[in-house]
């Protein structure tokens, strides 16, 4: 194990890493790595919702941390692309997986703060 970090500091190298965690599309693109590689075009339609652009920044970045590993097999026609996760990429996603799991079992009482939060929101404005 590493040094401690203090994730309050600034400058605090695990800050980045948890940032990484925590964007928009990743939980998600490892979710869908997680059962084996795929294609781009296999990933934009298992990752509903994602633009283009969206995954393949998401994608290189995760390349660019040692999450996903990205193999080109120029020798197919047409050239093949296939992403998966790097044995980093998956000790983050067996991390992740009980966060997943907590968040499907909470989505409802998250729903019933948000309603209950608009309503006295409301209250109190009028």
């Amino acid at each position: 194990m590493g040094a401690a970090h203090d994730l309050l500091a600034a400058r605090c190298s695990s800050s980045a890493v948890l940032n990484l965690v925590g964007a928009r599309w990743v939980p998600t693109v490892l979710n869908a790595l997680s059962t084996g590689p795929l294609r781009f075009t296999e990933l934009k339609k298992i990752v509903e919702g994602v633009t283009a652009k969206a995954l393949t920044e998401t994608l290189r970045t995760l390349e660019a941390d040692g999450i996903v590993d990205r193999v080109e097999t120029p020798d197919a026609t047409p050239p093949k692309v296939e992403y998966s996760l790097t044995p980093l990429g998956r000790s983050l996603f067996e991390v992740l997986t009980p966060v997943r799991e907590w968040a499907e079992q909470h989505v409802g009482d998250i729903a019933e703060a948000r309603r209950r939060y608009e309503l006295d929101s409301r209250v109190a404005a009028d």
